[in-house]
């Protein structure tokens, strides 16, 4: 049998991808290491008290300021639930890092529409409420104190370095400090090591994502999505979108390309949400919990997690189909047939030289001693 010809197929539809998102992950990445350069971790803790509408608007807040890594969102978040921050608004910044970051936010837009990028804005802040409510519910004060003397081992996950690295600017007016030369620094710093710490997700996401388009057939995903029960569909997509997330074992913005897929496919409006929710449930990130707060709480993470993003994922469903705001043609931009010169390639080339001034000065500032110890 003659395996060169899919396996082709599927690379180039995976490299096809790279290229169509190529100039929104530069900008995404340049937007967030600006705003990681100009605010301080340090003040996240004291940000944070309690599980207050206050402090979990300001953890989203927070999050939405950070790194797209689900990796390192799950590492900052137990570091300031050691240093003495609210364990649910720990969670909530959590969320809000992989959910609400101005790189997501662009890839949505570009590869599905703005009407995801929206659901993704609205229903994040309600998958939030959701979880705090839930963990009044099944989280009591003891497992939360369990919880707090397993995070204090200090036991390894993953992205531990890049989660503590802290090398904000905080002296001058706001725009003084993006243009100074240390504010420079930062960015180049927290550029390049954003892309160190999520570049095999959006590797892997791209492969599947390019796998899956290349070989499933199109009946295939119409039978599992439920595609001729429309009702049934509504309420499956939802359930089974963070299922799915969890098993493809891709997190952070790598799982766009695979949403498009499946949105192509026949996944309902709320099950694409929920899929994108779902990469702080992938299978490694789990055991990540489970070393960080112990098998209990870890589980409570996980089913509060599932129920929240399942359900804030339904409401959005219906809330956007009684909007009118649910897109009719299921069309997402996967690839270009072919790479021309047109309006992404103009743009990948810009893009691609803003980001090779950075990787100059991250290489001339000590960068690549920093990132031998990210990990």
């Amino acid at each position: 049998m003659n395996l060169i010809a899919p396996l082709g197929h599927a690379l180039w539809m995976a490299f096809a991808m790279l290229w169509e998102i190529l100039w929104p992950l530069i900008l995404g990445f340049g937007l967030s290491a600006v705003v990681q350069a100009v605010i301080s971790k340090n003040e996240m803790t004291r940000l944070l008290p309690d599980d207050s509408p206050r402090s979990l608007a300001v953890a989203c807040g927070l999050g939405a300021a950070s790194s797209s890594c689900s990796y390192a969102a799950v590492a900052l978040a137990r570091s300031i639930f050691r240093k003495g921050a609210n364990f649910t608004a720990a969670l909530a910044f959590q969320l809000a890092s992989t959910n609400l970051v101005a790189e997501l936010t662009i890839i949505i837009i570009v590869l599905m529409g703005w009407q995801f990028a929206a659901a993704e804005f609205v229903g994040g802040p309600l998958m939030v409420v959701l979880m705090a409510l839930l963990l009044r519910r099944f989280l009591s004060r003891k497992l939360v104190a369990e919880a707090h003397v397993q995070a204090d081992k200090g036991l390894k996950g993953k992205m531990e370095g890049h989660a503590e690295m802290d090398m904000s600017v905080t002296e001058g007016s706001l725009w003084q400090r993006i243009i100074s030369k240390d504010g420079f620094t930062a960015t180049s710093h927290y550029f390049v090591m954003d892309w160190a710490a999520v570049w095999k997700d959006i590797a892997v996401g791209l492969l599947i994502a390019g796998a899956l388009a290349a070989w499933v057939p199109p009946d295939f995903w119409k039978e599992f999505f439920l595609v001729s029960h429309p009702v049934a569909a509504k309420i499956w997509g939802p359930l089974v979108g963070p299922i799915v997330a969890a098993l493809s074992f891709v997190c952070s913005v790598g799982n766009v390309p695979l949403a498009a897929v499946l949105w192509n496919g026949g996944i309902s409006f709320g099950g694409v949400i929920a899929f994108i929710y779902a990469d702080l449930i992938v299978l490694p990130i789990i055991d990540i919990y489970r070393k960080y707060y112990g098998w209990r709480t870890a589980g409570i993470i996980v089913g509060v997690f599932y129920v929240a993003m399942a359900l804030a994922a339904l409401l959005i469903e219906f809330l956007f189909e009684l909007l009118g705001l649910i897109p009719s043609q299921r069309s997402a931009q996967i690839v270009e047939m072919s790479i021309s010169f047109n309006y992404t390639t103009v743009l990948n080339i810009i893009f691609l030289a803003v980001a090779a001034l950075l990787l100059v000065r991250f290489f001339r500032t000590g960068g690549p001693r920093m990132l031998a110890h990210m990990e």
